[in-house]
């Protein structure tokens, strides 16, 4: 199952393709008893997807037949014990992916010629990704990280390995140390090829970067580079070799001083934003400003949502299930100011108080 969502493989999931394009979603559940209704709810949204491709005259049989494969090879690939808050699986002729989201998503089956990416933006973003990087003189490796967690990861180049000579080996006899490790020039170079791949990994896919290490590898990778010098430094050694939880242990503090920082600085420009007569509040007023692109800082409570029906000029509260309803309505929110290059930032329940779950900070 997928996780990080790159703009190299968003713009992937949203080219145009053969009809139909098939996007599954369905909410899921970490723990017991609620995970226990996963499977059948899961299987249940795929065979109505069966049916609508049944139904549909636009279909041919052959890719009638190719499509249903494909889901059924996404469904065989699911494995519900590690699963989040939300599932998606894209099928299309000759293709499927599956992917867990940390963010809970409507049950909705949707046929088209793209897949439907909004709920994969929004959790994206509500999951504030960000990059580890755990540097030794023999290895470097790159961690994906979200708000409870880091994974490994296996890309740009990473991990990168090197076989460690014996550094100094006299003065290490004499001292019993290996002060000259980083100032040998071999070393030196993997440093610098190491924050280079970094660097190019950032261009691609923007996120904030820690950087572990002792305390010499890090002054190493100040004086050699340039994009882990303005990285979070972690002084913690040995983790370049360690487990996700040795790494997720090591950076969580900093993680947590980062998220509380965020909360301050938003709470603090909507309140500047206010006394401007530049702020918006509220799901139809955000809504309406977001489709003029006039939102230049979105705030989004962590768990807000809510169902809507677009009568034409406002959003007004509906019900799920009801005609026209729209379950998904912040995640299309989130993906329109994206879109337009604002700054989108959830925040805990109860932060944006009068503001009812969403506000947002004008441009003009």
């Amino acid at each position: 199952m997928e996780h990080a969502l790159s703009p190299a493989t968003l713009s992937e999931l949203r080219r145009p393709r053969p009809y139909p394009a098939v996007s599954v979603l369905t909410p899921t559940h970490r723990r017991e008893p609620d995970n226990a209704q996963d499977r059948v709810r899961l299987r249940n949204v795929v065979a109505d997807a069966k049916k609508q491709l049944e139904s549909d005259p636009g279909v041919t049989r052959e890719r009638r037949a190719d499509v249903a494969d494909q889901l059924d090879r996404a469904l065989a690939e699911v494995d519900l014990t590690y699963t989040e808050d939300g599932l998606v699986i894209f099928a299309a002729p000759g293709e499927h992916q599956v992917w867990s989201l940390g963010r809970p998503v409507p049950e909705r089956v949707v046929l088209s010629d793209t897949f439907l990416t909004r709920n994969l933006v929004s959790a994206q973003a509500a999951e504030r990704p960000y990059w580890v990087l755990s540097v030794s003189a023999d290895r470097v490796t790159l961690w994906t990280g979200g708000p409870d967690r880091v994974a490994e990861e296996h890309l740009g180049g990473f991990p990168m390995a090197r076989r460690q000579e014996n550094f100094d080996a006299e003065r290490r006899e004499q001292i019993g140390d290996t002060p000259s490790t980083f100032r040998d020039e071999d070393t030196r170079h993997f440093l610098r090829d190491a924050d280079t791949a970094m660097n190019r990994l950032l261009r691609l896919a923007p996120r904030p970067l820690y950087v572990t290490g002792e305390q010499a590898a890090l002054s190493a990778l100040d004086e050699l580079g340039t994009v882990t010098r303005a990285a979070v430094h972690v002084p913690y050694g040995g983790l370049s070799h360690g487990t996700p939880e040795s790494v997720w242990q090591a950076v969580r503090p900093m993680v947590a001083a980062e998220a509380r920082r965020s909360v301050d600085t938003v709470s603090r420009a909507l309140e500047s934003a206010l006394g401007r007569k530049e702020f918006a509040a509220g799901v139809d007023e955000v809504w309406q400003n977001a489709r003029e692109a006039r939102i230049r800082l979105l705030a989004v409570e962590e768990n807000y949502r809510v169902t809507v029906r677009d009568d034409g000029d406002h959003l007004i509260p509906a019900l799920s299930g009801d005609l026209d309803a729209r379950e998904d309505i912040v995640d299309e929110i989130v993906e329109q100011c994206l879109e337009t290059g604002a700054d989108v930032r959830f925040v805990p329940d109860g932060t944006l108080g009068d503001a009812s779950g969403i506000a947002g900070v004008l441009r003009y």
